[in-house]
């Protein structure tokens, strides 16, 4: 077997991370955590992704290379990674393309490959479209030193393509920030005027966050606000985020007359969880959802779908319903807006649920110990 030699005493570990569309906040996260630890950092992602996630106020170095979604052999995106990860220890992606534009770069390289995967939409059926989807995940899987599943489907997936080494690595998202309590009056005026910019001071507000894609399964959550129209006061559902269906969503929303607006994206979410009676998460598929996770931490009430990590994710702490039942969807929804009761006992066991996560040390951590077993001599 090949030997990877680690640093020599008293260099710096250089680990090169690559990503594209997602996991951002993870891996400034995660960054900090490692140039903390002496660890010496570069994040190579789209230009856009600096000003979203400030990579280089961790201590990191960013470098922008455009990981768009086009081909898979994308000679620039490949050749702008190759020049970075000359002296790299360790080279580090996040997610599908990332981590296959990662191992066609590296060649053929010493240098070991983690890749974490956040997480894909599985193909809808068996056309050529989900033929080269699953190809491109065999692809780099197999390329990869070691992969990091944030869930347990995704790990078991991993080894079903032939991963060397997968582990189970769910991540951590930095906790709400403590602020000095308000007093009751002031987060009642904050309250009603998130409120009031909806117009739900006499409704309830149902909270959605995320991109507008396929995969985050808002159509099914129309068809669910659909069934609720007749309800008086009628709850309004406020989707924050932007994205390739916002115009389809649109347009059915007015076509239809629906209770819900879609509010563009947001920088308040901590201001849209408190004044929320629920959020929902209608999910096609997820890893390890952020809006979860934030909604937990909350103690905001969570309806979802069951499908990839989340049902692992959130234990007993939220109300899961099939993915495609809009019935069901708008039925839990109904049940909880009427029960206060079983709305207060979410919210305890979300944060209970919420504290045994890995906290963002724990995440640093498991990774730096992947790092210093991969550059041992073997």
């Amino acid at each position: 077997m090949s030997s990877i030699v680690n640093p020599a005493p008293g260099q710096q570990l250089h680990a090169v991370h690559v990503l594209s569309t997602a996991a951002g906040a993870h891996v400034s996260s995660l960054a900090g955590g490692l140039v903390a630890r002496g660890v010496e950092v570069t994040v190579c992602a789209p230009a856009a992704a600096e000003s979203d996630y400030l990579f280089t106020g961790t201590g990191a170095r960013f470098v922008p290379i455009d990981l768009g979604r086009r081909t898979a052999a994308d000679t620039p995106a490949i050749t702008a990674l190759r020049a970075v990860f000359n002296g790299a220890g360790v080279v580090h992606a996040h997610g599908m393309r990332a981590g296959l534009l990662a191992a066609l770069a590296l060649g053929g390289r010493r240098t070991p490959l983690v890749v974490s995967w956040h997480g894909a939409d599985p193909p809808a059926d068996d056309g050529p479209g989900a033929m080269v989807l699953r190809w491109l995940e065999r692809r780099w899987v197999r390329g990869a030193s070691v992969v990091l599943g944030v869930s347990s489907d995704l790990v078991d997936r991993a080894r079903r393509y032939g991963a060397h080494d997968v582990r189970l690595a769910p991540t951590a998202v930095p906790r709400p920030t403590a602020r000095p309590p308000r007093p009751p009056a002031e987060g009642d005026r904050q309250r009603q005027k998130t409120r009031a910019e909806f117009g739900a001071l006499d409704r309830p507000l149902l909270l959605a966050v995320g991109r507008l894609e396929p995969q985050k399964g808002y159509e099914l959550l129309l068809d669910a606000a659909a069934g609720w129209t007749g309800l008086d006061p009628r709850p309004l559902v406020a989707i924050a985020g932007e994205g390739p269906q916002r115009a389809l969503l649109q347009r059915r929303i007015e076509a239809e007359r629906l209770p819900v607006q879609l509010v563009g994206r947001r920088e308040d979410l901590p201001e849209l969880l408190s004044a929320a009676d629920l959020v929902l998460l209608p999910s096609r598929w997820e890893g390890r959802a952020l809006i979860a996770q934030e909604a937990l931490h909350a103690g905001v009430p969570l309806v979802a779908t069951a499908v990839g990590g989340t049902p692992e994710l959130v234990g007993d702490a939220a109300v899961l319903v099939p993915y495609g039942d809009a019935a069901a969807l708008a039925r839990e929804v109904i049940r909880l807006l009427a029960d206060d009761e079983a709305r207060t006992a979410l919210a305890v066991a979300g944060r209970a649920q919420a504290a045994t996560w890995p906290t963002e040390d724990d995440t640093v951590a498991q990774v730096l110990s992947v790092y210093d077993e991969l550059t041992q001599t073997r």
